[in-house]
């Protein structure tokens, strides 16, 4: 099944009237890239402020509150702030390597976000793998981690890099076997086929109890995959005083900061596709109304991103030890057993229809 929500088809086809083919092609690319940098830096700085208000709100505090009106023009200073910074660094950092790290982060969140279907007519990449590409891509931004890390010439950057790569390779195996848990359902990694499937009733619904298992497990690994406090190892500014990122100033700091909240985003929303339906409304009740899918979109999302706000505010940063003891002993045998379960239930279509 091929569902047709390809904006890049979209604007080719408007611009082919105008070019030719091969320039179109480019043309479109140029523009579909500008769409979602624009997307990706006003969800950054927006994300940042309402994790100030969210914080502010759990310690009653007031929160930005003098730039602009309620303070929502704190973050816009705050990143003019940085633009205007020294770029600094270590004497005998990798200069390549060090400059180029926080690339491989940005780029691999603002590629994720290509392939996320925000309404049935707005998603720029529409792949038949969709599920497996996002697994695939969001494993690249370690790399920036490690190598930002390395090359800063800089023992507690090191030790935090290290710590990112134990932490994200273990949790990706729970993030990745919760998703399979509910591709089960849907016998498909095409996002748009996934959010077809969920019209008669949201997959969460549809799979029942292990579905719910999943949702849980893959908001907890999501959050540690993100290095969002409770799992904060990477950072740890007690003890490392930024972790990888602790010879980065300026933009370069911005990147990986920006980066931390927009794979946030990215969590909520995957977790939101997969298991909330996506676009879809409650039960149906706005299906009439085709713009109103963007709202649904993110309303859910938003709801799960101050789920994982809500993570970071609640508990204490747990030890390394006990990091990777949850992951192994505790989640990844927990998703095995509850796929064999999900796959019994499908294979006697055991499965909740709305």
């Amino acid at each position: 099944m091929r569902i047709a929500l390809n904006i890049t088809e979209n604007i080719q086809e408007w611009l082919l009237g105008m070019m030719s083919e091969t320039a179109a092609n480019y043309m479109a690319m140029v523009i579909v890239a500008l769409i979602y940098l624009g997307i990706f830096s006003v969800a950054g700085l927006f994300l940042v402020l309402i994790e100030r208000r969210v914080a502010a709100w759990f310690q009653l505090r007031i929160g930005p509150n003098r730039v602009g009106f309620q303070g929502l023009l704190q973050t816009m200073a705050d990143a003019l702030k940085l633009v205007s910074k020294e770029l600094t660094g270590t004497d005998r950092a990798d200069k390549f390597l060090y400059n180029l790290a926080p690339y491989f982060v940005i780029i691999s969140s603002l590629m994720a976000l290509g392939v996320l279907p925000f309404t049935k007519e707005f998603q720029a990449f529409d792949i038949n793998i969709g599920v497996f590409f996002l697994i695939a891509i969001s494993s690249i931004g370690v790399i920036g981690i490690l190598l930002g890390g390395w090359a800063s010439n800089n023992k507690f950057a090191l030790i935090g890099a290290m710590r990112s790569g134990v932490q994200t390779i273990s949790y990706e195996l729970s993030v990745g076997l919760s998703l399979l848990t509910m591709i089960l359902l849907t016998g498909s990694l095409q996002l748009s086929e996934i959010v077809e499937v969920q019209k008669s009733g949201w997959l969460i619904v549809q799979g029942h109890i292990p579905a719910i298992i999943a949702f849980m497990i893959f908001m907890i690994a999501g959050t540690a995959e993100t290095n969002r406090a409770p799992f904060d190892m990477v950072e740890a500014e007690s003890e490392l005083g930024a972790g990888f990122h602790t010879e980065y100033s300026g933009m370069k700091f911005a990147y990986f900061f920006l980066a931390e909240f927009i794979n946030m985003f990215l969590i909520a929303a995957i977790g939101t596709t997969v298991f909330f339906g996506a676009w879809l409304s409650p039960f149906g009740i706005t299906e009439s109304v085709p713009w109103l899918g963007a709202f649904w979109f993110l309303a859910k999302t938003l709801i799960l991103v101050f789920l994982m706000m809500w993570f970071r505010w609640t508990f204490p940063r747990l030890r390394v030890d006990q990091l990777l003891t949850l992951e192994w002993k505790y989640l990844l045998p927990i998703n095995l057993v509850n796929i064999v379960i999900m796959a019994f239930i499908v294979w006697q279509n055991l499965i909740i229809q709305i």
